[in-house]
């Protein structure tokens, strides 16, 4: 039996278990997916390493941590953080699926980010993995953040990005296409990092907040004819990337998503 995991603290919420076993049953395949609360990143890899776990994820607060602990790919490097570890070399690899996952969300929803204008609020982890993710697949992204400074910060790094401040936001969704909220805001609240008059209907609003599916910000949008994609959907795509990678089979990606959203809605 092969067994893969998911370490940080805390995990005990994590969705992650369910969704991967939901893929494994469907397939056939004989492994399980544990959690682990380790207080050291790179503990944490060499004792799955010594345990021949078969591959780990990796969430908060260990992202950044474990990139000192693999050999990263030009992904992960770049995005500055590892949530995906692969032990099948001689030296564990670290991967960012969040980013494949944000790509995969649009394309599972046919939009074309080549040439669109993508509003962005939010300049953290998340917002890292999702300003690379829309820069990858062809959009000009405008970052703005609470503080402007990490905007600024996070677009220098971003091939063609710009940083603004939250006060732009409103003037910058006029001409978008795109807009997607890579904050917290809205997570299990009633409230919206953006004011409801500010969105039209030519927007397609992506959440990366999960819980609840439907948030403030995405109803917000519906109610004005935009397109909306919830936070599920990079929940599942980052893992369906990192089950790919480390069973080399193409993931149930329904039977995935039913277990998810089972436990969302």
């Amino acid at each position: 039996m092969d067994v893969y995991g998911l370490i940080g603290n805390p995990v005990g919420h994590s969705l992650s278990p369910p969704m991967h076993e939901a893929g494994y049953d469907a397939l056939g395949i004989d492994a399980r997916y544990v959690t682990f609360e380790p207080e050291d990143a790179g503990e944490a890899i060499d004792a799955a390493a010594a345990l021949d776990l078969a591959g780990l994820n990796v969430t908060i607060p260990f992202k950044r941590a474990v990139l000192d602990h693999v050999e990263p790919d030009a992904t992960a490097e770049r995005v500055g953080a590892v949530n995906t570890v692969d032990f099948a070399g001689e030296r564990p690899t670290g991967h960012n699926t969040d980013v494949a996952g944000v790509r995969r969300s649009f394309a599972h929803h046919d939009v074309d980010l080549e040439g669109a204008t993508a509003v962005q609020i939010g300049a953290g982890g998340a917002g890292r993995a999702i300003a690379f993710a829309l820069a990858d697949a062809g959009a000009t992204v405008h970052v703005a953040n609470r503080t402007a400074l990490k905007a600024h910060d996070l677009a220098a790094d971003v091939p063609g990005a710009d940083g603004h401040e939250l006060d732009d936001v409103p003037k910058l969704l006029a001409d978008a296409d795109v807009l997607a909220n890579a904050t917290s805001v809205g997570m299990e609240e009633d409230a919206s990092p953006v004011p409801a008059d500010a969105l039209h209907g030519d927007l397609v609003v992506f959440d990366a907040v999960y819980s609840p599916l439907e948030t403030t910000l995405l109803g917000d949008a519906d109610a004005v004819g935009a397109r909306t994609i919830d936070g599920g959907w990079m929940l599942l795509f980052q893992g369906v990337a990192a089950f790919e990678r480390w069973t080399g089979e193409d993931a149930p990606v329904d039977a995935m998503n039913a277990a998810l959203r089972s436990r969302l809605e």
